[in-house]
């Protein structure tokens, strides 16, 4: 399969002895931007899908279909690994088992689902957790689904910030039992919390988001974190320089006096400019 090198590159970070930090990719420019920076894995994250792709804010109105199109998107500009959050899997556990299929489809190198109740329930402002007994079938709806088996398949929950580090754990024991791959854990704040995850589990972790103290590599490592976010500032970055363009301009400065504009080589590069003029040259008839 064509996407299987991708798939088999997550795996070994997942079982190799080392943390990888992810570049936060969400579309064809900034999956190539993290492949040429030597990003080992690129993280595609259900905030940044809502952002990039209907300009919302992180509440689930994004779609599987936007999300997989996404995707395939990206799958086709680079052939860099990309771990991609799908959320609550789009619906129950026969909806996850599509979402495995659609995002396999589209080149997803791994997923992960969650056992967070999305939508949110109506008139509840506190995040809710969906029962650990619909969480299982999900995790087993979700191995069901793949057809690839060297797909990733995460278990992920944020219990330990929306009950308790003692549900996180009694969650993630139950995931591994069902089968994923790996375990992906939001929410961990402290060290003491970390090695109480480890000493129950036994597949390897991945952490979203976490404190100053859970950021020395060398710890992670002990601690059997295969793979640590650091966040989605580039789309930040992207549209914080979109703005401050667009500002310039309206207020009149020239287009050739605009600053912080890429040099034409990262354009050219990041557009593979001399792919296509190969390309052109040899089915064309066009002049390299």
């Amino acid at each position: 399969m064509a996407f299987r090198s991708r798939r088999e590159k997550l795996r070994s970070i997942l079982s190799g002895g080392t943390c990888v930090r992810p570049g936060s990719v969400y579309d064809a420019i900034s999956i190539r931007i993290a492949e040429d920076l030597g990003f080992p894995l690129g993280m595609f994250g259900g905030s940044v899908a809502s952002l990039a792709v209907l300009g919302d804010p992180d509440v689930t109105l994004i779609t599987l279909t936007e999300l997989a199109e996404q995707i395939r998107r990206m799958s086709r500009a680079s052939a860099l690994p990309v771990l991609v959050d799908a959320d609550h899997g789009y619906g129950n556990a026969l909806n996850v088992r599509r979402t495995v299929q659609e995002l396999e489809t589209a080149g997803a190198a791994g997923l992960t689902i969650e056992d967070t109740l999305l939508p949110a329930a109506f008139a509840e402002a506190k995040t809710q957790l969906i029962p650990l007994e619909e969480g299982v079938g999900k995790m087993k709806a979700a191995l069901d689904g793949r057809s690839d088996p060297s797909l990733v398949i995460m278990g992920r929950t944020g219990a330990a910030s929306i009950t308790s580090i003692e549900d996180a754990i009694r969650r993630a024991v139950a995931y591994e039992a069902a089968g994923v791959d790996a375990l992906f854990f939001t929410g961990i704040k402290s060290r003491a919390e970390l090695a109480a995850i480890a000493s129950a589990t036994h597949l390897p972790l991945v952490l979203g988001g976490a404190p100053e103290e859970l950021n020395a590599t060398d710890y992670l490592e002990s601690q059997r974190v295969r793979i640590a976010l650091q966040g989605h500032a580039p789309i930040a970055a992207a549209t914080q320089a979109v703005y401050e363009v667009q500002k310039a301009l309206r207020d009149g400065t020239a287009p050739k006096a605009l600053k912080g504009l890429p040099a034409a080589e990262l354009t050219n590069r990041v557009m593979r400019e001399a792919d296509v003029r190969a390309r052109s040259a040899n089915f064309l008839g066009l002049k390299k």
